[in-house]
C-alpha cells in the first residue's frame, strides 16, 4: 500500500517562507510524475510543481521564481520550498504520485494522494 503524508504547513506572514514535505511509503521509485497541487476554498485544484521521471520540469506560472520542487531519494521524501509567500498562496497543498503516466498540470494519471497540509499567508 502506498501512502503519502504531507507536513510543514502553517501560518506565515506575507513575504515569509515555508518548506512542505511529503513522506512516501510503500513506493521507492520516481514514477512518471511526483507533484504538488493546491486548492483554495471555492476554487479549482491547480498544479503547483512537478518532477517528471525525477527531474523538475514545471511550475505554476504565478509561483515561478518563488517555489522549488525537489526529492531526497535517501529519505524518500518530496519537498516544496516556497518563499516570498503572498496571501493568494493560501490553500490546502497536496502531494501526489502518478506511477505510470501523467499530463501536467492535469490530475490524470495520479494514483495516490496525500491528505493535504494547510498553508495560510496573512497580510
Amino acid at each position: 500500500q502506498v501512502q503519502l503524508m504531507e507536513s510543514g504547513g502553517g501560518s506565515v506572514q506575507a513575504g515569509g517562507s515555508l518548506r512542505l514535505s511529503c513522506a512516501i511509503s510503500g513506493y521507492t521509485g520516481n514514477g512518471a510524475c511526483m507533484s504538488w497541487f493546491r486548492q483554495a476554498p471555492g476554487k479549482k485544484r491547480e498544479g503547483v510543481a512537478s518532477l517528471r521521471h525525477g527531474d523538475p520540469t514545471a511550475y505554476l506560472d504565478s509561483m515561478k521564481g518563488r517555489v522549488t520542487i525537489s526529492k531526497d531519494n535517501a529519505k524518500n521524501t518530496l519537498y516544496l520550498q516556497m518563499s516570498s509567500l503572498k496571501p493568494e498562496d493560501t490553500a490546502m497543498y497536496f502531494c501526489a504520485v502518478a506511477r505510470y503516466w501523467c499530463i501536467w498540470p492535469s490530475e490524470g494519471g495520479f494514483d495516490y494522494w496525500g491528505q493535504g497540509t494547510q498553508v495560510t499567508v496573512s497580510s
